[in-house]
């Protein structure tokens, strides 16, 4: 079988995010979720003063639970803990 293709070799490792650093994940993952709290409580303001409920309202508590989420997966790291099953 001189047409048979070589076997794949291993698969490339990926570079975890931040390179594994546990200090850069932590503070930028805390710096964003610091951010959607300033977010989210900027929209609760507005309600709280008896403002309308508008869909920029919404639109801005949305993105802040965004943007919250964002940080605890930079944190949590989950890229590349999942192992490979046979």
């Amino acid at each position: 079988m001189s047409g048979a293709a070589p076997p794949p070799g291993p698969e490339p490792q990926r570079k975890p995010l931040f390179g594994g650093c546990w200090s850069c994940r932590l503070l930028s993952g805390s710096a964003l979720l610091a951010s959607g709290a300033y977010v989210f409580n900027e929209a609760r303001k507005v309600m709280r003063k008896g403002g309308i409920t508008s869909m920029g309202t919404v639109a801005q508590i949305t993105f802040a639970l965004s943007i919250a989420a964002w940080g605890l997966v930079i944190i949590a790291d989950p890229v590349g803990k999942a192992e490979k099953k046979n």
